[in-house]
């Protein structure tokens, strides 16, 4: 079977913030930006992966979704636990530090994790949390 990662959903409540933190400040390039009914749907990738995207969509786009549903989600994303990534780069300190540079929230500094893994923690503008490891 040859199957790959195409792309990941983060939802995102502010457009212009959401394409400071993951073009301006992680370098990501924009593949994709649509608007519709007043929402943006941004989709952006890492310059050398273009097969894998992360689209960065407004939350309560679903029409499925209920009005109780949409308060959960916006309560979650405030508090941080709804949406996650995990992303990698071999200079884990450089990244660290241009993303605190762009005033991005540290969740963890670069920290040697008692599983063997070194990574640290940052939350994108809708409250996602993105941790970074290190490749070794």
């Amino acid at each position: 079977m040859d199957i790959t990662i195409h792309a990941a959903f983060l939802p995102q409540n502010d457009p212009d913030a959401a394409l400071a933190f993951y073009r301006d400040a992680l370098g990501f390039e924009v593949r994709n930006d649509v608007g519709y009914s007043g929402m943006r749907w941004i989709t952006v990738g890492p310059p050398n992966q273009p097969g894998t995207s992360i689209v960065l969509h407004p939350p309560a786009a679903d029409p499925s979704i209920t009005d109780d549903e949409r308060r959960a989600i916006a309560e979650m994303m405030a508090k941080g636990t709804y949406g996650i990534i995990t992303l990698a780069t071999t200079d884990l300190d450089g990244t660290f530090d241009r993303l605190r540079a762009s005033n991005a929230e540290v969740v963890q500094e670069p920290t040697e994790q008692p599983y063997g893994i070194r990574d640290c923690a940052f939350r994108d503008p809708a409250g996602n949390l993105v941790r970074i490891n290190q490749l070794r």
